[in-house]
Order: structure tokens, then C-alpha cells, then sequence
């Protein structure tokens, strides 16, 4: 059993009018098993909780803890967060030219399980995800996100979540530019992973629709900086 613990976060941004608060003291605490889903509206540091915890160093923490499993993951690296069990899918994932998926793949999952897996092994592991996930075998040998479509690049987040195993996933729009077909694919495997793996998640979200599809333990309503409900 696994827990993060969020407790008075704060933190700031540098804009051209200086610093900016936009976390002003939130409070969360998740659990393996537990699905929590936030919303609210554009603006309101929905997306800054996420990248605040995954270590992302735009945003400055000023006050407050976050522990996983009662250690504190501020002073972490964003390998060392990974390391510890934490996942971060990200709205926007970034393009890695000239290393391919399988690749990527293969190297994530040696660097969190210390050695690198059987190759007849870990060939069933992947090959098993993308059947899953409806995704060519050709996909394997495309590089990380280059010119993937908004489809194709939430699938490789979820196989990646599938395969890595973490503790805690946090999503930050998932549901974001999917069809029907893609958003229910997409789901069926977070479904999957928090099944097999006794996942917590943390779903940030602007629509309802994918909740119809992966089920909230918790719903939270995120306004001005804080979880306000």
C-alpha cells in the first residue's frame, strides 16, 4: 500500500510581472486503489499540481510537503520521483527524435528495475500492451512522439503506464483531443494498470466524459490555487 500526501502546497512561476502564487495551500492525500479526478477551470493550477509533484523545475515550491509513502519528494530528482514510483502522463508529451519507442521504452523500465529485463520477456511485455491498446507493431520502431498523432501519443503514455508498473500515476488531461474510440482505448488501460498493479490515480481533467470510463473514488473541485470541495 502506497500513499502520497500532499499538505499546504504553494508554489510560484516567474512571469514578466514578476513572481506569480498559483498553488495557495492544497491538501490531497492518495492511496493505491484510489482514483481521484480533479477539475475545474483553465487557470485554476490544475495542471501546475501535476508538474509540481513530477519535479518540473519552472514551478519554485514556497510551503508545504509532499511525501510518497512518508518520504519527502521535494529534494528529489525527476528520476529519482520516477525511481521512488511516481508517473507523471503529461497533456503535451514532447518529441524525442532518433531514440525509437521500443528503445525508450526498454531503457526507462532497466533504469527503474535496476537491471535490464529478459528480451523474450520484455518483447511479450510490449508487444501484449500495444495489442491491448490497439497500436500497430510498427509503432515500436517510430521515434518518441515525432509526428505521432494526439491519439497515438496518449496511447504510448499509457503503455508506457502499463509497462513501467509505477505506484502513483498522475494524468494531466488524458482525455484531451480523443476521439470516442481513443478515449475509451485510453481508459480501458488506465482500467488496466490500476487493476494489475493496485494503482493510485490522479486524473486532471476539464470534462466529464472520461470519468464515464474510469470511475472516481474521489471527485475534486480545484478553484484559485486550492482544492476547494
Amino acid at each position: 500500500m502506497s500513499t502520497l500526501e500532499i499538505r499546504g502546497l504553494k508554489v510560484t512561476v516567474d512571469t514578466e510581472q514578476g513572481e506569480k502564487e498559483i498553488l495557495k495551500g492544497v491538501d490531497l492525500t492518495i492511496k493505491s486503489g484510489e482514483t481521484h479526478a480533479i477539475m475545474g477551470p483553465n487557470g485554476s493550477g490544475k495542471s501546475t499540481l501535476a508538474y509540481s509533484i513530477a519535479g518540473h523545475p519552472k514551478y519554485k515550491i514556497t510551503g508545504g510537503t509532499v511525501t510518497l509513502d512518508g518520504v519527502d519528494i521535494l529534494d528529489m530528482t525527476v528520476d529519482e520521483r520516477a525511481k521512488a514510483g511516481l508517473f507523471l502522463a503529461m497533456q503535451y508529451p514532447v518529441e524525442v527524435p532518433g531514440v525509437s519507442v521500443s528503445n525508450f521504452l526498454r531503457t526507462a523500465a532497466t533504469a527503474l528495475r535496476g537491471e535490464a529485463p529478459k528480451l523474450r520477456e520484455w518483447v511479450g511485455e510490449v508487444k501484449g500492451a500495444m495489442e491491448a491498446l490497439n497500436m500497430d507493431p510498427a509503432f515500436a520502431t517510430r521515434n518518441v512522439n515525432e509526428g505521432f498523432s494526439g491519439g497515438e501519443k496518449k496511447r504510448h503514455e499509457i503503455m508506457q503506464l502499463e509497462l513501467l508498473k509505477p505506484k502513483i500515476a498522475i494524468l494531466d488531461e488524458t482525455d484531451s483531443g480523443l476521439d470516442v474510440d481513443a478515449l475509451r482505448i485510453v481508459s480501458e488501460g488506465v482500467v488496466r494498470a490500476k487493476a494489475a498493479n493496485n494503482l493510485g490515480v490522479l486524473l486532471i481533467t476539464h470534462y466529464t466524459r472520461i470519468l464515464r470510463y474510469i470511475e472516481p473514488d474521489f471527485v475534486h473541485v480545484f478553484a484559485a490555487g486550492r482544492v476547494v470541495e
